[in-house]
């Protein structure tokens, strides 16, 4: 009985533990799914955001710093791609997605819901989506060691 009652508190304790890993496992650095840039995840006033870090490409062809010329906003036109916050607002919920935020797209100039889900402790699925996320399309994000 006292083995029992052992492993059950262990479990227990186990179940908690890995629940409050698995709401900060989506900090850190994320290579996208084009390997074009590198999106530092982290916490944000309870919520998690991510900025750009890293890009592949970082000057244009006149040797200056990639702009987000895409961008609807003209006034936002000229600030630098380099870090950029294109995820904003997530929360994690129960069942080990976080939600409730945006993401942009600095190559097309739109911003879309999204959704974030770990498929392993590398790999996460990054789905951008307009009004439903049955609309919408998935990316697969890989950690940076």
């Amino acid at each position: 009985m006292a083995k029992r009652t052992l492993l059950v508190f262990l479990l227990l304790i186990s179940a908690t533990w890995t629940f409050a890993q698995n709401k900060e496992a989506l900090a850190g650095k994320w290579l996208t799914a084009s390997g074009d840039a590198q999106v530092l995840i982290y916490p944000a006033k309870g919520k998690f955001s991510g900025r750009i870090v890293w890009i592949k490409n970082p000057n244009d062809n006149s040797g200056k710093p990639e702009t987000d010329d895409k961008n609807p906003d003209k006034t936002l036109a000229k600030r630098p791609l380099m870090g950029l916050e294109m995820l904003n607002g997530f929360s994690y919920t129960d069942d080990g997605v976080w939600e409730g935020g945006t993401i942009y797209d600095p190559k097309t100039g739109k911003s879309y819901s999204c959704k974030i889900s770990m498929v392993n402790p590398n790999q996460l699925h990054v789905r951008g989506f307009v009004g439903i996320s049955l609309l919408g399309r998935t990316e697969t994000w890989s950690r940076v060691r």
